[in-house]
């Protein structure tokens, strides 16, 4: 939100800027003290020569004098300067022509003294309604253009919740029209969403939780907290739900304006509409899209993705990980099959992270600790999702150490997944498959709609199955009979229930159409893979 079409604050108009201006600048100005404080922003430009100038004052204004009024005393000084630092004046002009050629030094004393009132000279005479006018102007230009800015922000967020905007849309049009990366959290402090704006996810999240908790809660949109958080409350069915909390940019001063503060009040409404709209638990939401950044590597860093998952709730160090994809073939279970999961894997008290990787197929991430053996919890799983889905296929990746090595594990699980026909019989004593169970059958299986596989088998088995439609033979089982007993003739000719000159006669004809050598082991082989993947693509 920092380009040309943002919708980012005007910066206030500082002393600074004011001393810069030609109008003011002719006069030389030279800061006497407080030059820490030029960065004040003015709000108004009031000229005086009365020895009260605070008692017409509301606090931001620069003082314009030509140094007339102030009284001879020191103590009239200090009271003077008192009364203008107390009231919230910016800063203090004096103009050294005609009554001082140089500050007086009571008064430079209070002011500096006082810390809190800059003290200005001007060499030489300045035309102060001119400045006024210069001044007046800017500020005026700006407080108007800072209303323009207001209604597009309101305008913004109305659109955003006539078309019915979900959670992401809502803090990514904040972080846009901010310039400033935008959390959404929920009551236990988990950073459901997170859009950053000119900082990594990893900058944004790194210690999420701890740092939200040094952050206190409150009613109203303000900052608080060690870091300066911009936070505003979000609400649902009239009870407080979460919070959003906007982040400062460490180089900012200062880190928010007005417009700001618009912007999270209309985000905190707007996703008060959107909890109303979008009933799926946003938790299940942030779930899903951080596995599926997971899965498909979307993020920029490693560093990135653990700040991300542990600011979930996940716990990223000193962890094991294990992937876990359920296919559940009714699509239309997955929902209640997410919901029991979760409840499932809440009650082995493993930390996880469950959702929807593809349709129909649901992917869990577990963390567990060193001496946590991940078997049970898969099986309670397992027998879950197959009550839910009696088809239902539960396949395991292998368990890795690190974060960064889960996409890999995730894409295992996903293999064996594709792998396993719904009606794949269960390995022994296990209700789910790793990747240890893939097998050739079950490889070309995964492979059965790759064209090359479906090219293979027609190459190798072509002839053989164009022969028995045209003469009505059944040269393709004898060659399967073959093959299963590893060319044994004998056994294959009592398996199709032949004499053995039959079964030699067969067998001679088959080398024939296909030109093969059958007593090569190579060639068997071959065929025998064809013979499989004829088998997949027919029943797959």
């Amino acid at each position: 939100m920092g380009g040309p079409d943002s919708t980012s604050p005007a910066r206030a108009l500082t002393v600074a800027d004011v001393l810069a201006l030609p109008v003011l600048a002719a006069g030389r100005p030279q800061v006497v003290t407080g030059v820490t404080l030029l960065d004040r922003p003015v709000r108004w430009v009031h000229i005086t020569e009365l020895t009260d100038p605070a008692s017409f004052l509301k606090g931001g204004e620069l003082v314009l004098t030509t140094g007339m009024p102030l009284p001879k005393e020191s103590a009239g000084i200090q009271r003077y300067v008192e009364e203008l630092a107390r009231i919230g004046a910016a800063a203090l002009v004096i103009e050294l022509v005609r009554r001082y050629h140089r500050p007086p030094d009571a008064l430079v004393h209070a002011c500096r003294t006082r810390g809190l009132l800059p003290l200005i000279t001007l060499a030489k005479d300045v035309n102060f309604l001119e400045v006024t006018q210069v001044v007046h102007g800017l500020i005026l230009g700006n407080q108007a253009e800072a209303m323009r800015r207001t209604q597009r922000v309101h305008e913004a967020f109305t659109t955003l919740t006539l078309r019915g905007a979900g959670p992401e849309d809502v803090i990514r049009a904040a972080a846009e029209m901010s310039g400033r990366t935008v959390v959404l959290e929920n009551l236990v402090h988990q950073a459901l969403i997170c859009e950053p704006s000119g900082a990594t996810l990893e900058e944004a999240l790194t210690d999420w939780e701890q740092r939200s908790r040094a952050t206190p809660p409150g009613d109203r949109t303000s900052r608080r907290g060690p870091e300066g958080w911009l936070t505003a409350s979000v609400e649902y069915q009239g009870e407080r739900w979460g919070r959003v909390a906007m982040l400062p940019v460490p180089t900012t001063s200062p880190a928010f304006g007005p417009e700001h503060i618009t912007v999270l009040e209309r985000t905190a409404m707007a996703l008060t509409v959107a909890r109303l709209t979008h009933p799926t638990p946003w938790e299940s939401t942030a779930h899903r899209n951080a596995l599926r950044d997971l899965f498909e590597q979307r993020h920029r860093s490693a560093a990135d993705a653990c700040a991300r998952l542990a600011a979930l709730g996940l716990p990223t160090e000193n962890s094991r990980f294990l992937t876990i994809v359920v296919d559940l073939p009714a699509r239309d279970t997955t929902t209640q099959a997410e919901a029991r999961l979760s409840q499932v894997l809440h009650a082995t008290g493993i930390p996880a992270l469950i959702g929807e990787l593809t349709p129909g197929r649901l992917g869990v991430l577990l963390a567990l600790s060193p001496s946590h053996p991940w078997q049970p919890a898969v099986e309670r799983l397992s027998h879950v999702a197959r009550d839910l889905s009696p088809r239902a296929v539960v396949s395991v990746g292998l368990e890795v150490d690190h974060l960064t090595d889960t996409p890999r594990s995730f894409h295992q699980a996903s293999r064996v997944a594709e792998a396993t026909p719904p009606d794949q019989p269960l390995p022994p004593g296990r209700s789910f498959h790793e990747l240890r169970d893939v097998d050739l059958r079950r490889l070309l299986y995964a492979l059965r709609e790759d064209t090359r596989i479906q090219d293979y088998a027609e190459r190798r088995l072509g002839r053989l199955l164009d022969h028995d439609a045209r003469h009505g033979t059944d040269l393709l089982t004898t060659l399967r009979h073959y093959l299963d007993v590893a060319g044994n003739k004998a056994s294959a000719a009592r398996r199709g229930g032949l004499s053995r000159e039959t079964f030699y006669q067969r067998l001679r004809t088959i080398e024939r159409l296909l030109d093969c050598d059958l007593e090569s082991g190579e060639q068997r082989t071959a065929l025998h893979v064809a013979m499989m993947a004829l088998d997949v693509l027919r029943t797959g």
